[in-house]
């Protein structure tokens, strides 16, 4: 599958937010038989958002467990103070808030010193304009699509039409970015983020919540695999 306005391909990262964290290692394992592409990590402290979940050492332990990327999303105030711990644990991916760090620049040259990728996120209310000035160092932007702080909400569409601002961008900077949507996502709804240009799609309850994970999983795959027949 390819999302419209890109040549990358869409990818699928189940979030561990909404696995079971008594059988953390095998709920990863799960989805990475099942064909996940990602496995995305949201990193919450308490105070840029109203939810405490899990820190570096979570991303240290599973690095050994699955060969795929690990897309730690930082919603979290100072992410610079801990941006290192995440390195060194293990992320392949990171992204931070925009709100958090308004000036995103040395913490991503600090990603890519380190052989790592990574980008900015915003909140479904905060102005694309916030992050334009930013694309061309991103290797990523990840778009809400939930009000931050809690797994299980409702799907906001209008983020989405912040995408084709952010892949304007890209294209004017002669760069190809991964776009990331997060929250909400489930067999309905991933086919209005890929139409709008998204191509990583974050699914946490809708992989983990299903009787059958590997069976959800495995749907995910049929159905990206529709979207970019239909976007070609």
């Amino acid at each position: 599958m390819t999302a419209p306005g890109s040549t990358l391909p869409g990818r699928l990262a189940p979030s561990i937010l909404s696995a079971d964290f008594s059988r953390l290692a095998e709920d990863v394992d799960r989805v990475a038989a099942a064909g996940a592409d990602w496995i995305h990590v949201d990193v919450m402290d308490g105070h840029f958002v109203p939810n405490l979940t899990i820190g570096a050492p979570v991303v240290r332990s599973l690095r050994p467990r699955t060969d795929l990327p690990l897309d730690v999303h930082l919603m979290i105030a100072e992410p610079g103070r801990y941006l290192d711990d995440f390195i060194a644990a293990g992320a392949d991916w990171v992204t931070f808030h925009i709100e958090a760090e308004p000036d995103p620049l040395p913490l991503l040259d600090r990603l890519h010193q380190a052989g790592r990728k990574g980008g900015v996120a915003l909140r479904p209310g905060t102005p694309v304009e916030s992050v334009l000035p930013f694309v061309k160092a991103c290797d990523i932007v990840l778009v809400m699509t939930v009000k931050p702080g809690f797994g299980g909400q409702s799907f906001m569409a209008e983020p989405l039409g912040k995408i084709a601002a952010i892949r304007a961008a890209a294209e004017r900077a002669g760069k190809t970015i991964e776009i990331e949507v997060d929250g909400g996502i489930d067999l309905n709804t991933l086919p209005v983020a890929a139409e709008a240009g998204a191509n990583v799609f974050v699914a946490g309850s809708a992989v983990y919540g299903a009787d059958d994970v590997t069976a959800r999983v495995g749907a995910f795959r049929e159905l990206l695999a529709r979207v970019g027949e239909e976007a070609r």
